[in-house]
C-alpha cells in the first residue's frame, strides 16, 4: 500500500490557518467576556456617601440671596439693590455674595422651592423630612432615615447623625424610627480654642481616669452576662461600647480643629457657622454620611438689613470654602451639599411699625443651593415673578428635593420604613394631587 504524498507548503499552511483560527477564537472569547464587563464598569451608578446640610434655621431671605430683584423697586430690595455676577453667563446671585458668586459653577440654585406654609415648625418638619404635614404618622427626618438606611454599611464610632452644633427643636427628628436615630449633638463652640463637644472631649478626667472607670464599671455591670438573649441590654452594651471607643479612641480627634491650619480656619471664618462647616468636612472624611451644620439668627422680622450685613458675609466665607475645600480634597462628587431654611421671607420689605424695616415669613416662593454628589453645577432650577412673590417656573416641592437626595444616595424610594405600630410604611408620605409633584430634579442630575 502506497503511502500519501504529504505536501509540505501545504502542511505548513494548514498548521498556520489553525493556529490563526485558535487566535481568532480566543480573541473572540475574550471579547465576549471583557466587553460586557466593561460596559458594566462604565454604566455602574456612583452614589454618593454623605449629606452636609448647611440650615439656616429661621428662614432666609432668597431675593437677598440666591433670587436677586434688581428692578423690584426700593420696597423690595431695600439697601440692596445690586447683584453679584457669578463665572456662569447670565447667573447672578446677591451682592454679599462675591465668593459665592465666583464658583457657579460648582453649584445650583433652587429658585422655585414651595410648600405654602408659613409656620415655623410645620415648615421644619416639611424640610427635613420631605414628607407633608397632617397625618398621624411622625416622618423621620432625611438623616434619621439615612442613618437607618447606612447602618448595615456605615461601621464608624461616630453616630451616623450629626448635628452642629444643636438639633432640631422644632419636631422629633427620629420619628418614628426611635431615638437611637435621633442626631447626636455635639454642643460646644468649634469657633473657640478647644471644641468641647459635649459627651466626647472631657476637660475634667484623664483618658487613664475614663479607662480605670470603664474597667470597674464592666467588672460590676454583668446584667447581660445573666441574661443572655435580651436585646435591650445587648443593645445597651453595644452603644455604651461605641460611646467608650469615641471617647478613648481615635475617631475623637475629627473635631480637633487645631489639627487643620490656620490659614484654612481663617478662610471658613473663625466665627459659628465657619469653623462648624470646617467640622462638617472632617466628619464626612471619616464617612458620617449625614452632617447637619444649623446655623439660627435668620428670623428677621425686625432689622432685617442690618443683621443680613453680618449673616450673608459669613454664610459666602464658610458656604464658598466649604464648596472649594471638598473639591480640592476630591470629595465634592461624593457628598452633597444643600443650603437653604424652612422658609424664605416676604419679598415686599415691612417698613411700617412695629416691624420697621423686616421681612415676615414666607413659604410661597424660596430658595436653596444644592451642589455635589450627582448634581451638575452651573445651572437654574425654577423661577419667580419679578418680585419674587410667586413661583412661575418648575415648582419644587421638599418632597421632589428629598426624593432627589434618597436617590442621589442610592436609596429606593419605593421602599418602606419599619413602623413600630403600623408596620412598613412608605419612605416619603407624599400628596396625591399633581398639582403639589414637581418631580425629581432629573434636570441637574448627572447621568
Amino acid at each position: 500500500m502506497k503511502k500519501p504524498k504529504f505536501n509540505t507548503r501545504t502542511q505548513y499552511m494548514n498548521r498556520i490557518n489553525f493556529f490563526r483560527l485558535c487566535s481568532l477564537t480566543v480573541v473572540l472569547f475574550l471579547l465576549g467576556t471583557l466587553l460586557p464587563l466593561k460596559a458594566q464598569q462604565t454604566t455602574e451608578k456612583r452614589y454618593a456617601k454623605s449629606v452636609i446640610f448647611v440650615y439656616l434655621d429661621g428662614g432666609p431671605a432668597q431675593t437677598d440671596m440666591f433670587d436677586p430683584k434688581p428692578k423690584a423697586g426700593k420696597d423690595y430690595t431695600g439697601p440692596f439693590v445690586k447683584t453679584s455676577v457669578t463665572n456662569v453667563p447670565g447667573i447672578e446671585i446677591g451682592e454679599k455674595f462675591p465668593l459665592l458668586a465666583k464658583m457657579a459653577d460648582k453649584y445650583c440654585i433652587i429658585r422655585s422651592m414651595t410648600h405654602g406654609i408659613n409656620g415655623h415648625e410645620t415648615a421644619n418638619y416639611v424640610m427635613e423630612t420631605g414628607s407633608l404635614p397632617g397625618g398621624r404618622i411622625v416622618y423621620p427626618s432625611m438623616g434619621a432615615v439615612i442613618a437607618f438606611k447606612k447602618e448595615a454599611t456605615y461601621k464608624g464610632s461616630i453616630p451616623a447623625y450629626v448635628s452642629l452644633t444643636t438639633g432640631s427643636t422644632r419636631f422629633n427628628e427620629a420619628g418614628f424610627l426611635g431615638p437611637q436615630y435621633k442626631s447626636f449633638a455635639t454642643g460646644g463652640s468649634p469657633e473657640s480654642a478647644q471644641f468641647s463637644v459635649e459627651g466626647i472631649v472631657n476637660n475634667s478626667y484623664s483618658d487613664d481616669q475614663l479607662k480605670n472607670r470603664k474597667k470597674l464599671l464592666n467588672a460590676l455591670d454583668n446584667f447581660s452576662d445573666l441574661n443572655p438573649g435580651n436585646k435591650q441590654l445587648a443593645d445597651m452594651d453595644k452603644y455604651q461600647q461605641q460611646a467608650y471607643s469615641l471617647i478613648l479612641g481615635e475617631d475623637r480627634k475629627v473635631f480637633n480643629l487645631n489639627e487643620e491650619s490656620d490659614a484654612i480656619r481663617s478662610r471658613y471664618g473663625k466665627n459659628r457657622l465657619g469653623q462648624s462647616c470646617l467640622v462638617a468636612r472632617r466628619l464626612i472624611q471619616k464617612g458620617v454620611p449625614y452632617v447637619v451644620v444649623r446655623n439660627g439668627g435668620w428670623d428677621t422680622h425686625k432689622q432685617h438689613f442690618e443683621r443680613m450685613n453680618e449673616k450673608l458675609p459669613e454664610l459666602d466665607q464658610a458656604l464658598s470654602a466649604l464648596l472649594q475645600d471638598l473639591s480640592d480634597k476630591g470629595l465634592l462628587d461624593e457628598t452633597i451639599v444643600i443650603c437653604g431654611g424652612e422658609f424664605g421671607r416676604t419679598p415686599k420689605v415691612l417698613y411700617e411699625p412695629p416691624w420697621n424695616g423686616g421681612r415676615n415669613h414666607f413659604g410661597a416662593a424660596f430658595s436653596y443651593l444644592v451642589a455635589g454628589g450627582g448634581f451638575v453645577g452651573g445651572k437654574v432650577v425654577g423661577a419667580t415673578d419679578p418680585r419674587g412673590e410667586k413661583v412661575i417656573e418648575r415648582p419644587v416641592f421638599p418632597w421632589d428635593l428629598s426624593e432627589t437626595i434618597y436617590t442621589l444616595m442610592g436609596i429606593d424610594t419605593k421602599g418602606t420604613l419599619p413602623h413600630p405600630t403600623e408596620g412598613e410604611v412608605p419612605m416619603l408620605f407624599l400628596p396625591q394631587e399633581k398639582e403639589k409633584r414637581g418631580g425629581m430634579l432629573t434636570e441637574i442630575m448627572k447621568p
